[in-house]
């Protein structure tokens, strides 16, 4: 039997994980750490047809709100 992950699956249950510990309790260089886990997950997920749902859905609420603030 062969076990396979998928490295975007794995990396949001460590971002998961990452973010629900205590605020108070973390460094700069946990922070940056986080920052750049975050970056990576997202780079592994753009490509795929989730990371474009998900940029579309980000265009559209980026242009209502600049449509909804310009007179």
């Amino acid at each position: 039997m062969v076990l396979t992950i998928n490295v975007a699956v794995l990396l949001a249950v460590i971002i998961l994980v990452r973010l629900r510990r205590r605020v108070q309790a973390r460094s700069r260089s946990d922070q940056a750490l986080t920052a750049v886990v975050v970056l990576v997950f997202g780079v592994l997920i753009a490509p795929t047809s989730f990371g474009q749902g998900v940029l579309n859905a980000v265009e559209q609420l980026a242009q209502s709100i600049s449509e909804s603030g310009s007179p």
